[in-house]
């Protein structure tokens, strides 16, 4: 192909703009659609619209025969549907409108679809001398034609074979019927095919697919049927023998239109060899089976009706006999419903004793377990049942419909419908009630109090006022209570006034000048409505003049009344009741609550300190006689070394009227100076004049040296180093000893002011535990320890063990005597 790639430009036009034209004008559209829009199904259907005006016009589009789809809506002079349906089609108007007028045009939308199949042929085959019908429809618009074809060739109805547009009918089918057929629908947009291969075939009769059964077993006195169903094309005429005979219809012997052998009422003179012969034009063929009378299956023990509480248990009795030739089974039903025996933790139980009993057991029966049981005895060839009926007494069912109605400030009245007796008359009703959502039930009072059996409504009573309540009626006979009813809807009792008044009156405490009250905040079940609150009265003791104030809101505790004239310590009398819309509640008990305290304004008097050990001084002091403005809770002590400052103090309280008090924890060998101050609930009062006192020096630090001990038939005699403190350290005025032995666990006590000491021990003593210090002003020092084990000789300690005390026990052998030593464990 040649073709040239140059541009090439048309001549320039003048193009001129005139004045703006501000004439106001109605709409006028000039770019209408085609008043007729063909459009295939699921192609984009565009219209547009497009108007002048001054003001410029707004377009506004809809379906002049229906509503606009949401989204198709739009102000655009273009409408587009992209994919169009059937329900898309009708009329729509476009319409352009300003201040100056309107103006509108209409078009129609048609939509149509290209030809699709509803129903088609598929391959068939077919007897011949058979009728065949066979149909195929389409759908499309316009609505398609339909054409038939057989190998090709377009089909007419003629003597066998009818054409009515998508159905073909055939009658008596011959051969010369089978090929191809094709159904063809068709309109302007399109045609589609649908084919199916007929095939019209001519057969022999032909047992070998579906001969008689060989062996046909048959109870004595029942009915059996034998099919004779052979294979052919056209249908066989069929014919019965038993044995040489041919048989006819009678009142025993039926050969049924297609082929069937019934014998009724069978006896042993039937048994024997029956033979079906079938034939058509194409041929004959027969087929035998032999029948075998068995002994008829019959219910020997029948299951009796019973009537059983809940909870019962119950065997139903079913024994059969049967032709001993044959298995015997047996089946139960349950109002026509097989039972489940395998069904885990199931209440059912079946006995397998021996082949002829079937006896079903039911465990701890239930309600649902009530209705018709079945036993059925059933061999290969018959079945025998029988039917009992078990009916089971329990509890009444949850009665129904609680309805509640005439609702009171205490009291409603309460309906409800019968549930299910369950076959014992129900005895009476309770009525329970609870405050959702987590409230418990409860039982309630009622009008009538007993509520017999055959009520439907009654009233309760006792119910608290502005409470959310829902209620339940639970129904009872004489085997039990039933399952409560489901709640009734929701209510709220009418408001009341209060009453009940509030408790835990006190209070106490706040700062000076105040009085506060305080209360225990009343429950929801007692505020009785809305707009709930306490009212406080109040006057100071002996007064004749109440003072009152309102505390609005159920949550309030307390109330503060700030008053310079309130006096500290003052007691007022003090009452309080609650309040709501309805009115004022009960008033409570008058209690007696003080006003705020201050810290006392005396300090105490002849204060005087002492040290009594090296950490350790007693301080006492006369007692404070004078108004506390408050209750006296105890003294506090402040000491601090001297040549500190008092900022620096520390501070030792005591609790209750107690004038003296033992400060420990102190430096050894150093002078304090003391003070006490009194204190109540509201703080401290002014210090007391300062007092000193010198701690003692501290006990020496060395334990006593050297111990050894003797042992006597009776005694036990123990010595040891005196010990002899430093210049730092105080004097020692004698020692402690602590002993314990194997017999006896609680240590024993001695003091001695000598370096020695005998003690009588019981001669069985084996070993024995004893711990020795010094003592004097300035305190206990450091034990030494030892662990005496008797031998009859005399020991003495040779390594001084107590200077560098031992975390564990240690051994030292002198003089063939084992001693274990151990320092400091035990408290003197």
């Amino acid at each position: 192909m040649d073709f040239s790639t140059k541009s090439v430009f048309s001549k320039f036009a003048q193009l001129n703009l005139a004045a703006e034209d501000t004439r106001l004008f109605a709409p006028s559209i000039k770019a209408r659609f085609p008043a007729e829009t063909y459009a295939l199904v699921g192609q984009q259907v565009t219209l547009e619209c497009f108007a002048f005006g001054n003001p410029v016009p707004r377009i506004k589009w809809r379906k002049a025969d229906g509503s606009l789809s949401p989204q198709w809506t739009t102000a655009e002079p273009t409408l587009q549907i992209p994919s169009v349906s059937f329900e898309d089609e009708g009329t729509y108007e476009c319409e352009a409108e300003n201040s100056k007028g309107r103006d509108t045009v209409q078009g129609r939308i048609i939509v149509q679809a290209q030809p699709e199949w509803l129903k088609v042929i598929s391959d068939t085959e077919a007897d011949i001398g058979s009728n065949l019908r066979w149909g195929c429809a389409a759908a499309g618009k316009p609505r398609p034609t339909v054409r038939w074809l057989r190998n090709g060739e377009l089909l007419a109805s003629q003597n066998r074979v009818e054409v009515l547009a998508g159905d073909l009918r055939f009658s008596k089918l011959s051969l010369e019927d089978s090929g191809m057929y094709q159904c063809v629908a068709e309109n302007k947009h399109g045609t589609i095919y649908a084919s199916a291969e007929l095939a019209v075939q001519a057969l022999a009769p032909d047992f070998r697919l579906n001969p008689v059964r060989r062996l046909i077993p048959a109870a004595r006195g029942g009915e059996i049927l034998i099919p004779c169903q052979p294979r052919a094309a056209p249908k066989a005429v069929v014919l019965w023998s038993k044995g040489t005979e041919i048989l006819v219809n009678s009142s025993r012997v039926t050969v049924t239109p297609d082929g069937t052998l019934i014998i009724r009422n069978i006896s042993r003179s039937d048994e024997g060899k029956y033979t079906c012969f079938a034939e058509n034009f194409m041929g004959k063929a027969n087929s035998t089976g032999i029948l075998s009378v068995r002994d008829a299956t019959k219910i020997t023990l029948a299951p009796s009706s019973a009537d059983i509480n809940l909870g019962d248990n119950l065997t139903l009795q079913c024994h059969a006999s049967h032709d001993p030739t044959m298995d015997l089974t047996f089946t139960w039903t349950l109002d026509d419903f097989p039972i489940d025996f395998d069904k885990p933790g199931g209440h059912y139980r079946r006995t397998n004793v021996k082949e002829t009993i079937g006896d079903l057991t039911i465990l701890n029966a239930q309600l649902r377990h009530g209705g018709k049981y079945t036993c059925m005895a059933q061999t290969v060839v018959d079945s025998a049942s029988k039917e009992a009926t078990v009916l089971v007494r329990g509890p009444p069912g949850p009665p129904g419909g609680v309805v509640v109605r005439d609702i009171g400030d205490t009291t409603i009245q309460l309906s409800w419908s019968r549930g299910f007796d369950n076959h014992s008359p129900i005895a009476k009703y309770t009525l329970q009630a609870r405050t959702p959502p987590a409230g418990k039930w409860k039982q309630v009072r009622t009008n009538p109090a007993n509520i017999e059996g055959n009520a439907e409504t009654a009233q309760v009573l006792g119910l608290t006022p502005w409470m959310d309540y829902e209620f339940r009626v639970i129904a009872s006979n004489i085997l039990g209570t039933g399952e409560p009813s489901g709640p009734s809807s929701k209510i709220r009792t009418r408001e009341a006034a209060p009453s009940v008044a509030p408790s835990g009156l006190s209070g106490g405490g706040g700062a000076p000048g105040e009085l506060i009250v305080n209360w225990t905040p009343m429950s929801r079940e007692y505020q009785n409505g809305d707009g709930f609150g306490y009212l406080l009265s109040f006057r100071r003791q002996g007064s004749t003049h109440w003072q009152t104030a309102r505390v609005p809101g159920a949550d309030a505790q307390y109330f503060v009344y700030s008053n310079e004239s309130v006096r500290p310590y003052t007691p007022f009398e003090v009452k309080i009741r609650s309040y709501n819309r309805r009115g004022d509640g009960p008033e409570s008990l008058t209690a007696l609550v003080y006003s705020a305290e201050e810290e006392p304004r005396v300090a105490p008097t002849k204060v005087w300190a002492k040290g009594v050990s090296s950490s350790e001084m007693n301080v006492t002091w006369e007692p404070v006689q004078q108004d506390m403005n408050g209750i006296l809770l105890g003294y506090e002590i402040r000491y601090w070394k001297a040549g500190d400052k008092e900022a620096a103090a520390d501070r030792v309280r005591t609790a209750g009227l107690d004038t003296s008090a033992r400060v420990s924890g102190l430096h050894p060998n150093t002078k304090y100076h003391v003070t006490v101050r009194a204190y109540n609930r509201a703080g401290t009062g002014p210090a007391s004049p300062s007092a000193n006192a010198t701690t003692m020096k501290p006990p020496p630090r060395r334990p006593p040296g050297n111990i050894s001990w003797t042992f006597s038939s009776s005694s036990l005699s123990i010595k040891w180093d005196p010990v002899v403190p430093f210049r730092n350290e105080s004097a020692v005025t004698g020692y402690k000893m602590l002993y314990q032995n194997d017999l006896h666990l609680t240590p024993t006590l001695h003091l001695t002011g000598k370096n020695w000491i005998e003690i009588p021990v019981p001669e069985d003593i084996g070993h024995a535990l004893v711990q020795i210090r010094t003592t004097g002003p300035g305190g206990d020092g450091i034990p030494a320890e030892v662990h005496i084990v008797r031998n009859g000789g005399t020991s003495m300690m040779v390594e001084n063990m107590a200077v560098r005390p031992a975390p564990h026990p240690g051994t030292i052998i002198s003089h063939s005597v084992a001693m274990l030593i151990r320092i400091g464990s035990l408290e003197l």
